[in-house]
């Protein structure tokens, strides 16, 4: 099998899409605790911001990639405006182009693209109040 290159629009930019998920966040009565019992029962030994598994990109093995496992503790407020006990974190490439399209689509935009040395974040609700957190990232920050 030959190596592929991330897909390309026709002008060349990356296509705007989710390239795989980057996070799984929920809520927790005492995260703490919670951390503690996965950690005790399944091996996820989680810091202060939760537990980093890598993986490499099957097309790019070179490529390491992050998923990021946190709980929050029961009630803060980064899932709001969500109600939901939840939210995933999407690793994405072209955040730019995508949030234009999310936009001609009519999907709601929470906030303005925020970067970081380890990558671009925005927040999105999906149809059912789900929040969710796009991140373009740069791995190779993460190591």
């Amino acid at each position: 099998m030959e190596n592929q290159q991330p897909d390309k629009t026709a002008s060349g930019e990356l296509e705007p899409k989710v390239t795989g998920v980057g996070g799984i966040f929920f809520f927790s009565e005492n995260s703490e605790n919670i951390k503690e019992w996965y950690n005790t029962n399944l091996g996820i030994a989680a810091g202060e911001y939760g537990a980093t598994f890598s993986s490499r990109n099957m097309d790019r093995p070179e490529e390491i990639n992050y998923l990021q496992w946190s709980p929050f503790k029961k009630g803060s407020g980064y899932f709001a405006p969500s109600e939901k006990e939840f939210m995933i974190n999407y690793r994405v490439q072209n955040i730019e182009g995508l949030l234009k399209k999310l936009k001609e689509n009519g999907v709601t935009i929470l906030d303005d693209i925020e970067t970081y040395d380890y990558g671009k974040f925005v927040h999105i609700m999906d149809l059912e109040g789900n929040k969710i957190e796009l991140w373009e990232p740069v791995d190779n920050k993460l190591t």
